[in-house]
């Protein structure tokens, strides 16, 4: 990621600015949510049918709404993006050299460092959306894709768009994030979302059923989420759920039964080879 030598200095400007970075991360969702749908749920869906979570499918027309709340989200984020812009051209994002000319070790560990602290994040914001009170202006949306598609990823109200992408320039304010470990972690937090939206679970299990990485969530820990709303916030990881008490009691026999089927189905098609 590279940010601009200068700030806009007329409204024009201003537009051409938030217009490129409009269209770099409209071009990251549009690479990830529409090729997993396509991928997953459309060509690969007969092969992983026993995959599913959930029988039922969602209506197109969730689809193109998803889609659609999804553009107007990038267009927040993008606006976003210019507060870091002028945060850059104010001085205010120390550490040029470990952004500009990082090691190898630094790009390795600020990208743990950036996806710890979102992790953070999001569980903390996300769990607070769903006070009562902030629910209905922030969260709704999200909440409206009961069965969540990939397109469900960026299917936000405006004001969660704004809460999402300010993590930006307040964590790069302080932490001198190397901007290629940043851009991985834009690519890695696309991919993350949009797989967990899949309705399909793709994380591999043990023989007793449970996660391999038990710490990750898995597709199975989100769609619970967004079945029955109240437990399961975290993004990446599961550990703030499970310290804060907060991780559904029915994830684990939930995704069991999937890995279970999932077990089944290739026992039998090894039994007919």
């Amino acid at each position: 990621m590279t940010l601009p030598e200068t700030l806009p200095e007329t409204v024009l400007d201003l537009g051409r600015a938030w217009l490129g970075g409009f269209q770099v991360d409209l071009t990251r969702y549009i690479v990830a949510a529409p090729l997993a749908w396509l991928l997953i749920c459309v060509v690969l869906a007969p092969a992983l049918k026993t995959w599913k979570i959930r029988e039922d499918r969602p209506p197109a027309l969730q689809h193109i709404v998803e889609l659609l709340c999804s553009v107007r989200s990038i267009a927040i984020f993008s606006a976003v993006t210019l507060i870091t812009v002028g945060l850059h051209k104010a001085g205010l994002l120390w550490g040029e050299a470990f952004r500009e000319t990082p090691t190898l070790l630094w790009t390795a560990g600020s990208l743990v460092l950036t996806i710890l602290a979102h992790d953070t994040w999001f569980y903390w914001v996300h769990r607070l959306m769903h006070r009562p009170r902030l629910f209905r202006a922030f969260h709704r949306r999200h909440h409206r894709s009961n069965n969540p598609t990939p397109f469900t990823a960026y299917s936000f109200d405006l004001g969660e768009a704004a809460v999402m992408a300010a993590f930006s320039p307040l964590f790069l304010m302080l932490v001198p994030v190397a901007w290629p470990a940043f851009g991985l972690f834009m690519i890695h937090q696309i991919a993350r979302n949009v797989i967990g939206h899949s309705g399909y679970e793709l994380f591999p299990a043990r023989r007793d059923g449970r996660p391999l990485f038990d710490w990750m969530t898995t597709v199975t820990h989100h769609d619970l989420h967004h079945a029955q709303a109240g437990s399961n916030y975290g993004l990446y990881f599961t550990a703030w759920d499970r310290w804060m008490g907060t991780e559904n009691p029915r994830y684990h026999a939930e995704f069991a039964r999937v890995a279970a089927r999932r077990r089944g189905a290739g026992a039998e098609v090894a039994a007919l080879s």
